[in-house]
């Protein structure tokens, strides 16, 4: 006998949010942030400097180096950026250019989580319960009103907000990561497609630096599509197991194969990664721990399962990596896929409750975005510009009518959007999510738009490389920075641009060094035996670093 699913639906409650509603929504989370500002500190940049000196031919393809020094950093998604700066990069400029196959991967990653989420609510047992005279939701009409609660549960997570928008590894490896849960998904009803997504999916993740994550999702996979009652399903295991044994095969192969697991736990490293979870994971997490409650007797279940899967497996990195949000990017996808699974077995409290929070929280977070804009233009309120002033005293505000106009049209589709969820609107399943991920659409959008000249100020590292630049020859043979955290060495090699060797035995007419823990009028240190002190210079934001620049004297 099958258990009764905890799903109550309606015809009415599954709905599907209008297509041009969530394209939209999409691309104001998708593209801002993808024009007109600099690669930012700290991932963000490295990533960005090792591809440009790919493009640029700095460095080699298969063994590439920054500063001299070999990054343990997977290839093959800078070997996309850098492609993309070769081919792009006179027409767009090298950052646009390497950011744009990063947005088309995380624009990748929407379509296949829609679609994964769709084809796990189309499976028997995720429907809802079958009323006595008729009127549930139709198995299409269902999948589909899940797969956008999916979709809006993915973007309302906070965690994705500034990895999505970055050209890391990290991003390649989310979107395998949403590869293999479509790949699992889609096994009852694209079974071909499904296997060559399989074979696709795991071996890139491997390769793009999470082996680990591929070999357990690989092995929880093949464990769940057996135990199926579908039998193309039972075939996929074949299919998955060898997928996951490509994978690590590539992964042994290409060198990616590194356990980055920390040691020597305290209670406060658990402190640390609990805080970290409910942040990262929020609005997802309490949504799916009322899923794994609700849907306690359907967890062998593929809907319930494959998503399991992928969420233990990125939680399970991320305690071994001790709290690394890059593993725990990877817990998105499955998280948001169960959390959508929550939705049709909440009570209306719970979902008002929802509402109004992230009605409060967003409009907050927008009011102060606003205030704080207009006291960098205008100088009232005076209170927030002397913040601004303080914190970022180099910086100079410009209007510009291409930042404001994006954030007004938002501003006004957020008031119209929580009109519309007031009101009497209480049908749809996926309702619940539509503030969580407007809002955190809204709040990006006006940091990227109003925000985003000072954010570019304050997280760029070119303002630090521009007050160094007149203390440098126009062209030094090369600059000596041993010890420099590889973030830096990035920043001198794509704003400078000056010929950095990060090695301790480097043999150069320059050399640069910043020292922590420096407070403001801290003299610098005596220059090393054979060198003087050509320039000491403070980051324009920082109040605790101070870069030296010394010159070998002549020999």
């Amino acid at each position: 006998m099958n258990t009764p699913t905890p799903a109550l639906v309606t015809r009415r409650g599954a709905v599907p949010l209008p297509r041009l509603a969530l394209l939209l929504l999409c691309a104001a989370y998708v593209l801002p942030g993808l024009f007109g500002r600099d690669p930012w500190r700290n991932a963000d940049l490295t990533a960005y400097a090792l591809m440009e000196a790919m493009a640029s031919g700095r460095t080699g393809w298969l063994n590439p180096t920054l500063g001299g020094m070999p990054l343990d950093t997977p290839l093959l998604p800078h070997w996309l950026g850098a492609a993309s700066v070769t081919l792009l990069g006179p027409l767009l400029g090298g950052p646009l250019a390497a950011r744009l196959p990063f947005a088309l991967l995380l624009a990748a990653t929407l379509v296949l989580l829609w679609y994964a989420a769709y084809h796990l609510a189309r499976t028997e047992a995720a429907q809802p319960v079958a009323f006595a005279f008729g009127g549930e939701a139709a198995p299409v009409d269902y999948a589909r009103a899940m797969a956008d609660a999916a979709l809006l549960a993915f973007i309302a997570t906070l965690g994705l907000l500034q990895m999505g928008h970055e050209t890391t590894p990290e991003l390649a490896q989310l979107a395998a990561m949403a590869g293999v849960l479509w790949a699992l998904a889609a096994a009852p009803f694209r079974p071909r497609l499904a296997r060559v997504a399989a074979l696709i999916a795991w071996p890139t993740l491997a390769v793009c630096g999470a082996p680990a994550v591929a070999l357990i999702t690989g092995i929880g996979g093949t464990v769940v599509c057996r135990q199926s009652g579908y039998a193309e399903v039972r075939v996929m295991a074949r299919w998955v197991a060898g997928a996951t044994l490509l994978a690590v095969t590539l992964a042994t192969l290409g060198g990616t194969w590194a356990w980055r697991v920390g040691s020597g736990w305290s209670p406060g490293d658990a402190w640390s990664i609990g805080r970290q979870w409910l942040w990262f994971l929020w609005p997802a997490w309490p949504a799916v721990l009322w899923t794994l409650w609700r849907w306690r007797r359907h967890l062998g279940h593929r809907h319930v399962a494959v998503p399991l899967v992928l969420l233990v497996a990125a939680l399970a990195a991320n305690l071994a990596m001790r709290g690394s949000d890059r593993a725990l990017l990877l817990a998105l996808p499955g998280a948001a896929v169960l959390a959508a699974f929550a939705l049709p077995t909440l009570r209306r409290s719970a979902t008002a409750a929802i509402d109004w929070l992230s009605m409060c929280f967003f409009t907050t977070c927008a009011i102060a975005v606003w205030v704080i804009y207009v006291a960098m233009m205008t100088g009232v309120p005076a209170k927030p510009a002397a913040n601004v002033a303080k914190l970022a005293p180099d910086f100079a505000p410009a209007f510009l009518w291409a930042d404001l106009l994006p954030a007004l049209l938002a501003s006004g589709v957020w008031l119209w959007l929580v009109h519309w969820r007031t009101g009497r609107h209480r049908e749809a399943v996926w309702k619940s999510m539509v503030l969580p991920a407007g809002g955190v659409a809204l709040v990006w959008l006006l940091l990227m738009s109003l925000w985003r000249p000072l954010l570019d100020h304050a997280r760029s590292a070119s303002p630090w490389v521009e007050t160094l630049r007149p203390h440098l020859s126009a062209s030094p043979d090369c600059l000596a920075a041993p010890d420099l955290p590889m973030a830096l060495v990035a920043a001198l090699e794509v704003h400078g641009p000056w010929r950095v060797q990060a090695r301790a035995d480097a043999d150069c007419g320059w050399q640069l060094k910043v020292l922590r823990d420096q407070p403001r009028g801290a003299q610098p240190p005596p220059a090393p035996a054979g060198w003087v002190l050509q320039a000491a210079v403070r980051r324009p934001t920082d109040r605790e670093e101070l870069t030296v620049l010394w010159r070998r004297l002549p020999r």
